[in-house]
């Protein structure tokens, strides 16, 4: 293995201690700090995991943390009476409606009806018009959380081609205009894109977000590349056992950790980073609704 290591619990531990600073600041200051509210419907171990994460390292910081937790049964206008009261209520900062919900609730009215000053998650029409036009907002957590990353490992990014494989509305669209933020000549490739592998090869940063375990090989990387792979994909690993499985990412990580110069592993890299954009939006949405100056040193 040629490629470095790109840390993302470490990365993601210096955010955290960056918010949780600002919210001693905030309490200093104003007497009080901010409210994130994560709404939890049903029993899905991985969203129950998830969610215990966000409240663990809420209260870390030093923020207040609220879970409403709903049954899987709950009728789609009680979910959205529950999201349009936090909206209504000035004490909460921060909601987050822990994705996916359980059939046959449907998201998009639910997102909908989220405050986009409190979109926390970024998943509002109003903050994704923000991100196109270039106006202040709150960012997608993941796709943030991909540019951080590539920024403390490259340092300034502007004038690198980034290929972004992936057009979703939760990492690839969002991540393509943030680092065409960063001044980055950007490509969006996907399932249907002609000669995939050597698009990915004239990369200079490689963003794989597909869901599909190893696709990304080897020869598909640019020598001396980036790589920040948003893939968290669960797959069988007998050598644990019948009914064992891992996590891999969307790249194939023993043939790319020999062409890139660096890569973020699965799990490690980008999953931390997630959490911590989420807390650093949390700490941004207060100031910005409670007319608190943001902490000197806070990265906004």
């Amino acid at each position: 293995m040629n490629a470095a290591l790109i840390d993302g619990k470490a990365i993601a531990a210096a955010i955290d201690a960056d918010v949780a600073s600002a919210a001693a600041a905030l309490r200093a200051a104003h007497g009080n700090t901010p409210h994130l509210v994560v709404v939890l419907v049903g029993d899905d171990p991985a969203s129950q995991v998830y969610v215990r994460s966000k409240g663990k390292r809420t209260i870390a910081a030093g923020m207040r943390s609220t879970e409403i937790r709903l049954p899987a049964d709950t009728p789609q206008a009680a979910l959205e009476e529950h999201v349009a009261a936090l909206s209504a209520d000035p004490d909460i900062d921060g909601i987050l409606v822990q994705l996916p919900l359980p059939a046959p609730l449907d998201q998009t009215p639910v997102i909908a009806l989220i405050d986009p000053d409190k979109d926390v998650d970024g998943l509002t029409e109003a903050s994704a018009g923000r991100l196109v036009l270039g106006k202040q907002g709150l960012r997608p957590c993941t796709p943030a959380g991909c540019v951080i990353l590539a920024k403390r490992t490259l340092g300034a990014l502007k004038g690198k081609h980034v290929v972004v494989i992936g057009r979703s509305i939760l990492v690839g669209k969002p991540a393509a205009l943030l680092f065409l933020a960063e001044d980055c000549t950007v490509t969006i490739a996907h399932s249907r894109t002609a000669n995939l592998p050597e698009v990915c090869q004239t990369a200079d940063i490689l963003v794989p977000a597909v869901g599909r375990p190893e696709m990304v090989k080897g020869d598909w990387i640019k020598p001396g590349a980036i790589v920040i792979d948003v893939g968290m994909n669960r797959v069988p690993n007998p050598e644990k056992g019948q009914d064992a499985t891992r996590l891999t990412g969307d790249v194939a990580f023993s043939e790319a950790a020999n062409v890139a110069s660096a890569i973020t592993p699965v799990p490690g890299g980008v999953g931390p980073m997630t959490i911590a954009c989420l807390l650093r939006n949390t700490v941004l949405a207060a100031c910005a609704r409670r007319g608190w100056a943001i902490p000197e040193g806070f990265e906004g």
